[in-house]
């Protein structure tokens, strides 16, 4: 049985290959982290409700209230609002909140496919976060 992982960085080839491998071969538990490109700081984990984490009846009450938009969201900050605003039209991706000034700079809101509401902004500079 392993105890921790050791080193981290691996490249792969076929990411379903390797998944197989590391999942369905070792028994290592499957995750999906993103990250700001070239921030190392902080992933979010995109975790599906389910074993081990919780039981399956639990995991579908999470999966309702995912449905319902269960209040979960994102900040992100943003160097270039306008560049982010232009990326964000695309038809893809459903905007809740058109840009505007607000205390703490200049943001508006997008959501996911999940419901989750995430907020893209230009901080202001000396604003605490």
């Amino acid at each position: 049985m392993y105890n921790t992982v050791n080193r981290s960085q691996i490249f792969v080839l076929d990411q379903d290959e390797a998944r197989h491998f590391y999942v369905d071969v070792l028994g290592f538990m499957r995750w999906l982290t993103v990250r700001v490109p070239g921030d190392d700081s902080r992933e979010i984990l995109l975790e599906q409700p389910g074993p081990p984490a919780m039981d399956e009846a639990t995991a579908l009450q999470v999966r309702e209230l995912v449905t319902k938009s269960d209040g979960r969201m994102a900040v992100f900050d943003h160097r270039r609002r306008t560049g982010c605003v232009r990326d964000a039209r695309s038809p893809r991706v459903d905007v809740t909140d058109e840009p505007s000034p607000k205390p703490y700079g200049i943001d508006f809101g997008i959501r996911d496919p999940f419901g989750h509401a995430i907020r893209i902004g230009q901080m202001l500079k000396g604003v605490i976060r």
